[in-house]
């Protein structure tokens, strides 16, 4: 058998004994034992004494080694359940009204105000089980070419090849009713145009957003000078102007 050396340290115990600790602490304080320690144990230091200095040492190393030093992990704390979801669409962000919202083995109707974000809550007073108030989120789900991000609005339109390439006049039907705007030639597509206080209404401290409109060129897509023409003569017949 072999003999045991002096300065051999064979158990974690003993190595945090060594360092004046009962069990494994956080590396930091593991960091300033050692270091009170060793200086305690120097031999050029008054009541130092080389064989304890060794030992500290080899109790240093054999922590590190064996990793006994990390403390033991908490638990991880239970996350809070989950709010349930209302889902709208942007319309209903917009005007507002009434949806149906599924909570747990429930269909709620909900009315929903003007101007709700994606993220927000709404309070059902006393509607959950316990009689106690329900949160529900707030989620917009794009629907129908419109989508929402944070206050705005996004949406495509078509519009005629020669537009971007001649610069011109765009009328875009949007949630809001026919709205006008202009284009300067040569613009390298998708090209997206905004349309001021067009997006979510003002809320709170919320400012209204805006809506941001990419236009998508299409070949088929009659220009605005094409469309005006045809407009007016579906108003403008023959038998109109007969009468």
């Amino acid at each position: 058998m072999r003999a045991r050396s002096h300065t051999e340290v064979t158990s974690t115990r003993e190595a945090y004994a060594l360092l004046g600790l009962h069990g494994a602490v956080e590396p930091a304080a593991l960091t300033r034992a050692f270091r009170q320690a060793v200086k305690a144990a120097r031999p050029d230091q008054p009541g130092g004494d080389a064989e304890r200095f060794r030992r500290v040492i080899a109790a240093w190393r054999l922590i590190q080694q064996d990793g006994a030093w990390r403390p033991a992990l908490a638990a991880p704390a239970a996350r809070p359940a989950a709010r349930p979801v209302v889902g709208i669409t942007p319309v209903q962000a917009l005007n507002g009204g009434r949806v149906r919202a599924a909570v747990a083995d429930r269909t709620l109707r909900v009315t929903v105000p003007p101007g709700l974000r994606s993220g927000e809550h709404l309070r059902l007073r006393r509607a959950a089980n316990d009689g106690s108030d329900l949160y529900l989120s707030v989620l917009i789900r794009p629907t129908d070419g419109l989508s929402v991000l944070g206050d705005d609005l996004f949406m495509t339109w078509p519009v005629s090849p020669r537009v971007l390439e001649d610069g011109g006049r765009v009328e875009i039907d949007t949630h809001a009713g026919r709205r006008q705007a202009w284009v300067v030639a040569d613009m390298q597509a998708p090209v997206r145009l905004r349309l001021r206080n067009l997006g979510l209404p003002a809320r709170g401290g919320r400012a209204p957003g805006h809506l941001f409109v990419t236009l998508m060129p299409v070949a088929d897509c009659p220009s605005s000078a094409e469309d005006l023409l045809a407009r007016f003569t579906r108003v403008w017949t023959p038998d109109r102007l007969a009468a």
